[in-house]
C-alpha cells in the first residue's frame, strides 16, 4: 500500500488573539463601554465628541473596541483650550469685526487707542 502525505489543515488568516470574542478584539456596546469605564453613557458619548474616545456609530448603536479604549486611557489627557486659544482666530475674517469693536469702545466711553 502506497504511503500518502496527510493533507495540511487549513489555516486561518486571523491570529487566535484577534478573534471577535477574544480579549484583544472584544467589541463593546455603549452600555458595556460605560460600565467598563465606570461612567454614565452620556459621559462616554461626550468623551467621544470632545476627547476623541475611539468608537463607531452603526445606525443607532455605538461600538467600542476594548483594546482601543485601553490605548486611549493610556494616553496623556489633552490640554483643555482656554477661552482665548479658542477665540483668537474667530474674528479674523469677519467683515464686521472693526465696526463691532468701535461700537464696544464707544459704549464703554473709551477711545480704541491710547492716543485718543
Amino acid at each position: 500500500m502506497p504511503r500518502t502525505k496527510p493533507k495540511p489543515k487549513p489555516t486561518s488568516l486571523t491570529p487566535p488573539s484577534a478573534g471577535i470574542n477574544s480579549p484583544a478584539g472584544e467589541v463593546l456596546s455603549l452600555s458595556e463601554a460605560a460600565a467598563y469605564l465606570r461612567l454614565p453613557e452620556e459621559e462616554v458619548l461626550r468623551l467621544v465628541r470632545e476627547q476623541e474616545l475611539p468608537g463607531r456609530q452603526a445606525g443607532p448603536e455605538w461600538r467600542f473596541l476594548k483594546a482601543a479604549i485601553q490605548a486611549w486611557l493610556s494616553q496623556p489627557v489633552p490640554k483643555k483650550k482656554d477661552f482665548w486659544e479658542v477665540s483668537v482666530g474667530a474674528w479674523k475674517d469677519d467683515p464686521h469685526a472693526e465696526e463691532i469693536m468701535q461700537e464696544i469702545y464707544k459704549q464703554r466711553g473709551r477711545p480704541m487707542t491710547e492716543e485718543g
